[in-house]
């Protein structure tokens, strides 16, 4: 009877609680409904109120100053930004890009245009400026250049005033060459495409290949889902024409387009799109009225939008003997979304291509409650999408462990560090041999001097260059870096970066401020490269007032929560697991337009979503389909892989030479060698994740390196009994 009267009481209290929390809010949205009415009423702040071309034509005049393209280095990384762009250097391995960016303080936008180098090996940052060089902007796109593999393409991108109430969308076409770092604004023939933001630019052969966006408006947006190719070889942009009844993607920003050895794929994104809030599934985010107040029956909302569709773009360049200035054949193909994708669904998540595979990072995925305020989850988990398959694997970091496999009596588990260090101790000097074979084996008609059927990896006679200088060392963590989404990732040399990002705080965007690095071979930590404190909000007085609210209303939650767990333990007798693989947020948002909702697809996606979720995971159950290529094993390092498995590749890179109408005797053995590597390699990094997780497999059930009989005979191996029973 006690433990009865009590539960009501604290159910009165409950209610209490609530009904003095819905008049807060009503409060407190009745006090922004007239704030922003008196801003309509044109009470705003005369920084707001600027001619942006005005400003944009200062800017370039100011530019133009500059009288030739200057290198500083920087006593520190570069002023702190966000929705910049980071890509590896395509001709220098040593060197990170990034460029442009913006940051808002609370107070004021401002937006950014240096262009900054980062050198790997001394730890460096240098500021490089320019004569000519883009104006300021930020979500604007680029991409190396293809067949054009000294050159970055750069299009679009926005700026904003100060307030941000008024943006500017730029339509302009840029080249940077990454050998002198002097940029050229692209004059192209006839149409090119119109200004935008968000969207995405890719490459292949000699094209450029842009696709999506959005232009905003005051108070709109528009998104686009239009293709442009730009010819590097004919200085042109065209939009191909498409067939009407062709099923295409949806307009859309914020999406994956990576480049495919036959033009392009495209996975995800983000769009804004009407929806009828009492119209079933489409309508699950109904929480908004009308000016009027009621709905009515034909009232529509617009709702944020996660796609998680899935398209190919096939390119067909016009035949040898098409006349010049042919256009190629474009369709968009459809294809099954990816089986084992991240769920939920999320945008913002970052992707950086590499060996035939996307390796994503973070994003967020917003639950809309109220008009005013957004539940969010971010989060920090890594994967690794293989465009051909069309599957995600999860990529987790390693717990370094001790090298134990000279030690006597070493368990398999300790042995670690061991095996994965020795299949990576030799691949640095492997590929420093195949460019040294590449560089000497110019010539024809197979006139090397070296036969052997095997590769010499230690090339005897060579000298080896003299040490590098000590690199510094980095803090190394075993955990991924803090939940966000818009991180800048590149990938140089198989070590992924990751630059910045975003994360709400409060109701804020909070702008990540470091960098960091991980080795997709080893995936044996994260490398902190930099990580500065997080830069000042500057706050107005009606921010202040609803942190008021918003403590109060935290307080609240507080105290509901702790006496729903204490009912929960003493009825269940069991205290409950909260943790969770993301960060959860409440923001609120600007506008209600700009909170995103639950759905995962578009009308069009939703036809036969429920068929392909079937297929992809009877297709996830499925084991590695044998293609009749040699196959990595366990602990294998990429040297190990291509010696043990060279004459194979050698026969399946002339099999492949023939079809093409090459004939192999043309090429120098060097030659051969180092393009069956090429293949083998591309062979060991598309079964990596499976490969991993047969390792990770074996360590846990205490099995060492698996080493066939006949490979240990062919290698005069003895003892074989002693070493398995170890």
């Amino acid at each position: 009877m006690a433990k009865a009267k009590g539960k009501k009481g604290k159910s009165e209290s409950k209610q209490a609680k609530l009904a003095e929390k819905k008049q807060k809010q009503e409060k407190k949205a009745d006090k922004k409904s007239k704030s922003k009415a008196s801003k309509n009423n044109g009470d705003v702040d005369s920084d707001d109120d600027v001619d942006l071309d005005a400003v944009l034509e200062e800017m370039r005049l100011q530019q133009e100053q500059h009288h030739r393209i200057t290198e500083t280095v920087l006593d520190a990384p570069p002023p702190v930004s966000s929705y910049a762009s980071f890509l590896a250097n395509p001709v220098n391995s040593n060197q990170l890009l990034l460029f442009g960016g913006e940051l808002y303080d609370g107070a004021r936008a401002s937006f950014f245009n240096k262009l900054y180098v980062y050198y790997i090996d001394k730890d460096e940052w240098r500021s490089i400026t320019s004569p000519n060089a883009p104006l300021p902007r930020s979500s604007h796109a680029w991409c190396r250049g293809g067949n054009d593999s000294k050159s970055i393409y750069l299009f679009g991108g926005e700026f904003s005033s100060p307030k941000q109430g008024t943006f500017y969308h730029y339509s302009d076409f840029w080249k940077l060459d990454c050998s002198t770092k002097e940029w050229t604004r692209v004059e192209t023939k006839g149409k090119s495409p119109p200004a935008r933001s968000g969207h995405r630019l890719t490459y292949y052969k000699q094209y450029i290949i842009l696709f999506g966006g959005f232009q905003e408006t005051t108070g709109d947006h528009k998104y686009l889902g239009d293709v442009w190719i730009y010819d590097t070889t004919n200085f042109v942009w065209h939009t191909p024409s498409l067939p009407p009844a062709q099923l295409k993607p949806d307009p859309r920003s914020s999406f994956t387009f990576l480049p495919h050895d036959q033009g392009a794929v495209l996975y995800g994104g983000f769009s804004r799109v009407k929806v009828n809030p009492g119209a079933g599934k489409g309508g699950q985010q109904s929480g908004k009225k009308s000016k009027g107040g009621g709905y009515g029956a034909k009232m529509t909302k617009v709702v944020g939008m996660i796609h998680t569709d899935c398209f190919f773009l096939r390119v067909t360049p016009p035949p040898s003997d098409a006349p010049q200035g042919a256009l190629p054949t474009v369709r968009w193909e459809r294809r099954k979304k990816p089986a084992n994708a991240p769920n939920p669904p999320r945008t913002g998540a970052a992707m950086a291509f590499h060996k035939g595979r996307g390796i994503m990072f973070g994003g967020v995925h917003d639950h809309e409650e109220t008009e005013e305020d957004v539940d969010s989850d971010f989060f920090n988990q890594l994967f690794a999408w293989n465009i051909e398959r069309n599957r995600f694997f999860p990529l987790g970091l390693r717990k370094p462990r001790t090298n134990n496999a000279g030690k006597k009596g070493g368990s398999g588990g300790g042995e670690r560090g061991g095996r994965r260090g020795n299949r990576q101790a030799n691949e640095e000097e492997l590929l420093r041999s195949l460019a040294k074979l590449t560089a000497a084996g110019g010539g024809g008609g197979g006139g090397g001097d070296d036969d052997d059927d095997v590769m010499d990896i230690d090339l005897p006679g060579e000298q080896e260059p003299d040490e590098p200088p000590a690199r510094k060392e980095f803090p190394v963590s075993n955990e991924l870096p803090h939940a966000r989404f818009n991180a800048q990732l590149a990938v140089q040399d198989d070590v992924l970066y990751i630059y910045g990002g975003i994360m709400d705080k409060g109701g804020r965007d909070v702008v990540f401020d470091d960098m960091y690095a991980i080795d997709l071979g080893k995936l044996d930590g994260c490398k902190e490269i930099f990580n500065r404190p997080l830069p000042d909000w500057i706050e107005s007085e009606d921010e202040d007032d609803d942190d008021e609210d918003d403590d109060e209303e935290d307080h609240s939650d507080s105290e509901e929560e702790e006496d729903e767990g204490e009912d929960e333990e003493m009825e269940d007798g069991v205290e409950k697991n909260n943790s969770k693989p993301f960060t959860p947020s409440k923001r609120g948002r600007k506008t209600p337009a700009s909170s995103a909702a639950d759905a995962e697809s578009t009308p069009s996606e939703r036809e036969d979503g429920e068929a392909e979720t079937a297929a992809a995971a009877a297709e996830e159950q499925e084991e590695v389909v044998d293609d009749g290529l040699p196959h990595p094993r366990p602990f294998e390092s990429r040297r190990d892989f291509f010696q043990r498995t060279s004459n194979e590749w050698q026969e399946i890179l002339m099999t492949n030479l023939r079809w093409k109408n090459i004939q192999p005797e043309t090429l120098s053995i060097k030659e051969i060698k180092s393009k069956a590597f090429e293949l083998s390699e591309e062979k060991w990094w598309d079964c990596r994740e499976e490969i991993t997780a047969m390792e990770d497999e074996q360590e846990a059930a205490g099995i060492g390196e698996v080493v066939s009989l006949a490979d240990r005979a062919e290698g005069g191996g003895h003892g074989g009994g002693a070493a398995r029973r170890r």
